[in-house]
């Protein structure tokens, strides 16, 4: 039986099954407050989603705290890490990086000492190193409750004192954040980022003194803090950077700092959290596609998201009037080139890597994120169907209509996402799509890594193969001829539109040489080509 339900004492201590608690009771609180913090974000960006990225976080969290106790009865040092490593992997946002970050920061001292005094420590830390994970820190956010919550305990003392202190000095803070930045002054609201942090403050002090304290939305002394403004606006005059650019990266200390130096004159409100060959990027830049390639240069990086701001903030001006979106798009692509031509057509992107597709949680994340009420979700994978459907399950549960088009190939995906006409009635915009993805037959190029027998007979390692609907036809020892192959076989069948997409690395007359003979060979049929980028096969071919 966990602590939330047995009768309470007031702890000493933050023991593993404390930690677990909190973790719990943190997530449950920002679920409860997800849409009134949504509301009231209006900085940097007034896209209407702090209040869900910290729930999501939050919840990566406590997942992982969860899987450390089915594994084994782990101690409070494995507990505390797993919750800031979980918190890690899954922050989302530019408040959820920072509140990784804050975790992260508490961990390194909790897992020394869980009293009142190293509570204290660790909230200093953790707001030392919230403020040392973001390029240009402002006051008036986030990292002024952190500080402030971090204040108010520095004198230490036993762990009840020390979480209230932490509150109630959080709290006041929140209050004047907004008088402190001209956006949340005009829009008469609080920072929702150092909202949420409050809220998670709120559910340590509700873990050590098993009370509930006063709701985040209530500033002390009874002063009110309004809970949503008139309608959210961008930060500034409304011209900042057109994307949202998240990523793990795998690289080491001098490749971040490099990095770190190289996104902040790409964009702003840069935040870089981690360490020890794990990190967590965030910035908001015009060039997607720069800013993944930076991280490419540092090192690996992997889960990458990109959000359009543009669409994020219609969406949110819509649900500041108390309804969500009509209808959106949720596609998976390889590749960042990919990634940014989806986001730029209004399509919320889950960008997959060779050997890793997303799982069903990333998924439901990016439906979510969509913020829509009716989605059409684009897997461009067969293996990836059943884990869609699963996923597309849970969202319908939730009262998001999916429809859920099983595109076997991310040229299917594109030509789906080419007639998507989000003013007609879905079942028709759904059978469009579909109808557009079933005439589009597909193939892949890639070089075989071992050899093996297939359905075009025995290859070796290092043959280049063409895959034509999935099954090999086509082994070859050049990528250009065994391309030029393969479009012949294909348009055999006929055709009124070739599609290219190119990755990085391949041949760079790759393109070109394809394009000149089907212009020679094929006078009728159209060609058009898109770079995919780096994480996507060398060659992906669609014939319409």
């Amino acid at each position: 039986m966990s602590r939330a339900l047995q009768p309470f004492e007031e702890l000493v201590e933050l023991d593993a099954e404390a930690l677990r608690t909190w973790s719990a009771r943190a997530l449950d609180a920002l679920g409860r407050e997800r849409e009134e913090i949504d509301a009231i974000n209006v900085y940097p960006v007034a896209d209407g989603d702090t209040g869900t990225n910290l729930y999501l976080t939050a919840e990566a969290a406590h997942q992982a705290v969860e899987a450390v106790f089915a594994a084994a009865e782990p101690d409070a040092a494995e507990t505390v890490r797993a919750m800031a490593h979980g918190a890690l992997l899954g922050a989302r946002g530019n408040s959820g990086t920072i509140l990784a970050q804050l975790l992260r920061g508490m961990a390194a001292v909790l897992a020394e000492g869980r009293d009142g005094d190293h509570l204290a420590r660790a909230l200093a830390e953790a707001a030392d190193a919230a403020r040392r994970a973001v390029a240009h820190p402002v006051e008036g956010t986030i990292l002024t409750v952190a500080s402030a919550a971090a204040g108010a305990c520095a004198g230490g003392g036993g762990l009840v004192e020390v979480a209230g202190s932490a509150y109630e000095g959080a709290r006041t803070a929140l209050a004047t954040t907004r008088g402190q930045l001209d956006v949340l002054t005009r829009a008469g609201v609080v920072d929702a980022g150092g909202q949420g942090l409050v809220t998670v403050l709120g559910a340590l002090v509700e873990t050590v003194t098993g009370r509930a304290p006063d709701r985040p939305g209530t500033a002390p002394h009874g002063v009110p803090v309004p809970a949503r403004p008139a309608a959210p606006e961008r930060c500034g005059d409304g011209d900042g950077p057109a994307y949202e650019v998240i990523y793990l990266l795998e690289a080491g200390d001098a490749a971040v700092d490099l990095l770190r130096s190289r996104l902040d004159a790409l964009g702003d409100s840069l935040v870089v959290v981690g360490g020890d060959g794990l990190w967590n990027v965030h910035v908001h830049v015009d060039d997607a596609g720069a800013a993944v390639e930076a991280g490419v240069e540092a090192g690996r990086p992997h889960r990458i998201r990109i959000t359009h701001f543009a669409s994020a903030a219609a969406q949110a001006d819509t649900d500041a009037r108390g309804a969500r979106a009509q209808r959106a798009v949720v596609a998976v692509v390889p590749g960042e080139g990919l990634a940014g031509l989806c986001a730029e057509a209004g399509a919320t992107t889950v960008q997959t890597r060779p050997g890793e597709q997303p799982a069903g949680d990333e998924l439901v994340d990016a439906i979510r994120r969509a913020h829509a009420r009716e989605v059409v979700l684009l897997p461009n994978d067969t293996e990836l169907r059943q884990t869609a459907a699963a996923a597309a399950e849970r969202v319908r549960a939730e009262g998001i209509r999916v429809a859920l088009i099983p595109t076997r190939a991310a040229v299917q995906g594109i030509a789906a996402l080419a007639v998507h006409e989000p003013d007609r009635r879905f079942d028709e915009d759904v059978v469009a799509m579909t109808a557009a993805a079933g005439a589009t037959r597909y193939a892949e190029l890639a070089v075989a890594e071992r050899q093996s027998f297939t359905s075009a007979g025995v290859c070796q390692a290092g043959d280049v193969l063409g895959l034509i609907e999935g099954d090999v036809a086509v082994i070859g020892q050049d990528l250009t001829e065994t391309a030029r192959t393969v479009l012949d076989r294909m348009l055999s069948a006929g055709g009124e539109l070739v599609t290219l997409i190119v990755a990085d690395g391949t041949p760079p007359d790759l393109a070109a040489a394809l394009e000149g003979h089907v212009r020679r060979g094929y006078l009728a049929v159209d060609t058009t080509t898109y770079h995919a980028g780096e994480g996507a096969p060398p060659l992906l071919i669609g014939v319409e």
